[in-house]
């Protein structure tokens, strides 16, 4: 049986960080927040991309890791059934190439659809700073468009934050609240690499 993986995530409600850290285990405060406080509404988001994380929060602490433990783990491990080769989850889709491209793939051990998957995963885990600031901003920017959208100097700091001019995008949020405020900062370590 594979590792589960870790998630991390921050959890906020309003403008307000309840907790941080891998999901399974602030779980158990996202829990206890809400069993406290039942009309409130929690936001979680995942810290590699800020896209949103569900959590069914029904039952006790129990089950609510249970459920997300079986989610996590089920999109790690690949099950085989039966004979023939294991479902990886592999898509088909049409690729677009010129003649010299599918030369060149062919030539690549394995093939094209293994040339392309390693390059692929060569470049999502790139260390080049644009790619790094891209993904930073394009981050940054989830997180804002659901937590800061009503805040003053929103509109003005996502101008600041694309244009790569990082005064004017801290100048903009520095009157956000403090939570905010420093999970945005974390969020755009990497946003301005000429800065």
């Amino acid at each position: 049986m594979n590792k589960r993986p870790e998630h991390p995530c921050t959890a906020f409600c309003g403008p307000e960080r309840i907790a941080a850290g891998d999901l399974i285990e602030i779980a158990h405060e996202i829990k206890a927040y809400a069993d406290e406080n039942p009309e409130d509404v929690i936001l979680v988001f995942s810290d590699e991309n800020s896209r949103q994380v569900e959590i069914d929060l029904r039952g006790n602490v129990k089950d609510v890791v249970r459920r997300l433990t079986e989610r996590m783990t089920d999109t790690v491990e690949a099950k085989p059934k039966g004979r023939g080769r294991p479902k990886l989850g592999v898509v088909s889709r049409e690729v677009t190439l010129l003649p010299r491209h599918w030369e060149w793939l062919a030539e690549q051990p394995g093939g094209a659809s293994v040339a392309l998957r390693r390059l692929v995963d060569n470049a999502r885990t790139s260390k080049d700073p644009e790619d790094l600031a891209r993904a930073a901003k394009e981050s940054a920017y989830r997180f804002m468009s659901a937590m800061t959208g009503n805040l003053p100097g929103y509109e003005e700091a996502l101008r600041a934050l694309f244009a790569g001019e990082k005064r004017k995008f801290k100048s903009e949020i520095k009157s956000w609240p403090q939570d905010l405020r420093a999970h945005v900062g974390k969020l755009t370590k990497n946003a301005f690499p000429n800065n």
